[in-house]
């Protein structure tokens, strides 16, 4: 039965590059890269043998991590179907224990994991190099080749049990950037990181915690072992233990999926809804999806949001030409980013125009309409905020500083949505018709939005007032005020935001009436 999976992964493998011209030239084409960025990968390494066994294992350990992480993460995120699904051999009646083994055995047919063993080889020859021995540098490749597949075929299988057919554009997309907020801060991280010709301080501390973990320990024990202290053992136990669990999990995902029939999905878990099949099915999930599909693709929000970056950056020239320092000034922008995110939504309930009889006529409460308008704007700003934060704080040149930075940002962000959510219910203004140009400007009947504007951007940085005093602290005198201004930030920011969506959505429960007027109008 081995022999036979195997025959039919070789045959999958082969058919990639056979049928429909444009599914060939795209697997051509990824071939390549990765062949490319494989030899790239492979020179590299074996020029870092010459370096010092710090650098080496520091380099080997980090890389060797990012890359198990790396067959944990994809299967999740892409839409990529398993070939050799468990469920495809159910009318089979195979024994489960078999299956596993061939199905574990088939996936080390495949280009990334013949690119990643190049990459192990490569690593092995610098262990050695090094002053590992070769006993355990082979050890070292096969644990770490053998974790990384069983870790995909793991994560395979949980994403055939969870997502199933459900799997949407749109979720694939949130998997994506939830990636993108991890990896983009920390390749800054190491970007700005200054070696002199040793391994820097911070990046030794990270690799320290990764060598005793399930995604790092195969690819440091080899030079642990060399150091000959227990923590070369702790590594070798910490990897093989990793690999057993993940054994023990793949036999019981494959029995799973041989004795278990799903029920029939819905149009909507099938993701066929967009958004709506990504949010839960309750009145919170629909406004948020509602939400989502308006910000998304009304070019009224696109261009409020899109000037937000453009107009942060742009601050940064009066600040030089006034003479304020470039490494001071580079925190500015990000700032501005949090404070107009959280403004953002603070005349939100207007762009509904008439659309808002939908939430009045079905008694939807003011609590599920505040917190899903809230949705979209954390699904843009969140992920803008984490790869912005990391970059001035990079600019700057002091990491030490990131805590206030992060502290002061949260603060502006959710104490302007806490505001915005009372503004936006209290005390909406005119705005672009639908389907009008988001810059034609709204004929007013009633009050101008000057107020309501004000008082939100005011209250946030009112709130954030402590915060940003520590953050000066921090700064000009005392470093130690940096975790200071982060705690103080996070706390006002979530008490204001949990205080404004409470309030307003007493506000909105008591003036539906007053909307629906303004909305008429308007």
């Amino acid at each position: 039965m081995v022999a036979h999976v195997l025959r039919l992964r070789l045959a999958l493998l082969v058919g990639t590059f056979r049928g429909d011209p444009q599914t060939v030239s795209r697997g051509l084409v990824g071939t390549v890269l990765l062949v490319g960025a494989t030899a790239a990968a492979c020179w590299g390494i074996l020029s870092v043998q010459e370096s010092s066994t710090a650098a080496v294992g520091a380099i080997t350990v980090f890389c060797g991590a990012a890359l198990t992480l790396a067959f944990v993460v994809a299967p999740l995120v892409s839409a990529v179907t398993d070939p050799l699904d468990p469920r495809r051999f159910r009318v089979f009646a195979l024994p489960p224990d078999a299956l596993a083994g061939a199905l574990a055995v088939a996936g080390l047919l495949s280009v990334p994991v013949l690119a990643l063993s190049a990459l192990a080889v490569c690593a092995a020859v610098a262990w050695v190099a090094a002053g590992a021995s070769v006993v355990a540098a082979i050890l070292a490749v096969l644990v770490g080749v053998a974790t990384c597949v069983l870790f995909a075929r793991v994560a395979l299988g949980v994403a055939g049990i969870v997502f199933a057919e459900r799997r949407s554009r749109e979720l694939s997309g949130l998997l994506l950037v939830a990636v993108l907020v991890i990896v983009v801060p920390v390749g800054v991280f190491l970007g700005s990181l200054d070696w002199r010709g040793t391994v820097p301080g911070p990046l030794q501390q990270v690799v320290d915690v990764l060598s005793f973990t399930p995604v790092g320990a195969a690819w440091a024990f080899p030079l642990l072992l060399a150091r000959g202290d227990a923590s070369g053992v702790l590594a070798l136990l910490v990897a093989l233990a990793t690999l057993f669990l993940l054994g023990f999990a793949w036999r019981a995902l494959v029995r799973h999926a041989l004795s278990t029939i799903e029920k029939p999905l819905t149009t909507r878990e099938r993701g066929g809804l967009g958004w709506f099949s990504v949010v839960p099915g309750t009145p919170g999930g629909a406004v948020a999806a509602r939400s989502l599909v308006y910000w998304l693709r009304d070019r009224r929000y696109l261009v409020n949001t899109l000037v937000i970056p453009v107009a942060a950056v742009a601050t940064v020239v009066p600040l030089l030409i006034a003479g304020v320092p470039g490494n001071v000034a580079a925190l500015v922008p990000i700032l501005f980013v949090a404070l107009f995110f959280g403004w953002l939504p603070h005349n939100d309930l207007a762009y509904d125009s008439t659309a808002i009889w939908m939430h009045v006529a079905s008694g939807l409460r003011g609590l599920p309409d505040r917190v899903g308008r809230l949705v979209p704007i954390l699904v843009i700003a969140i992920p803008v905020l984490a790869i912005g934060i990391p970059v001035s704080v990079a600019l700057h040149g002091r990491w030490a500083l990131a805590p206030a930075i992060v502290g002061v940002c949260a603060s502006l962000f959710f104490s302007g949505l806490g505001l915005s959510s009372i503004a936006s219910a209290a005390a909406p203004y005119p705005v672009t018709p639908p389907g009008e140009s988001p810059f034609q400007q709204p004929q007013r009947t009633g009050s101008s939005g000057a107020v309501p504007q004000a008082l939100v951007m005011l209250g946030a940085l009112a709130v954030t007032a402590p915060s940003l005093w520590w953050t000066w602290v921090a700064l000009t005198s005392s470093i130690e005020a940096a975790s200071l201004a982060l705690w103080v930030g996070v706390a006002t920011g979530l008490v204001v935001l949990v205080l404004g969506v409470a309030t307003g959505a007493a506000v909105f429960d008591r003036r539906t009436g007053r909307i629906m007027e303004f909305a008429e109008a308007s």
